[in-house]
């Protein structure tokens, strides 16, 4: 039993070590799209890195939930003489879940910092279009080609 819920105290301090790791993608993240440039290869790279950690975050909620789930009837029925460590426990669930939701307010912010970055993209790609056109214009009425010959002209002399 007592190895039991060491190992359930060991998940969820690797649990709290990832989620740290992911805050601080997030916060790279964060500070890439405050810049005036935002190098997106290295967004990309990130996303994938927190994408491997997401992983091993679900594999251990799995292992934790495995082993929780042996130990929940003797927990319960031996609650005073667990004590200390499952109070520790609670303070590390606490910990986890402050931390998850620390982080989706994080992914929150980020998703609209993106989503303004492309924005403005969008609308930069739009002017330089418009200019571009308006230059086109301007080139083909001062070379001549887009002006039509005389209509009403008699040609026969």
């Amino acid at each position: 039993m007592e190895n039991q819920l060491t190992i359930l105290s060991e998940s969820l301090d690797k649990k709290l070590q990832i989620l740290k790791e992911i805050q601080e993608y997030n916060k790279k993240q964060e500070q890439s799209f405050l810049e005036e440039t935002v190098n997106l290869e290295e967004f990309d790279a990130a996303i994938e890195e927190k994408g491997r950690l997401i992983e091993k975050l679900g594999k251990l909620d799995e292992g934790f939930e495995a082993v929780y789930d042996r130990l929940a009837a003797e927990l319960k029925g031996n609650r005073e003489k667990y004590r200390s460590q499952i109070a520790v426990l609670q303070d590390k669930v606490r910990q986890v879940t402050e931390l998850g939701v620390s982080i989706q307010a994080q992914e929150q912010r980020n998703k609209k910092l993106v989503e303004q970055y492309f924005a403005r993209a969008h609308s930069s790609l739009s002017q330089k279009r418009k200019s571009s056109k308006a230059a086109y214009d301007y080139y083909k009425n001062m070379s001549g080609s887009a002006v039509a010959p005389p209509q009403f002209m008699d040609s026969k002399k």
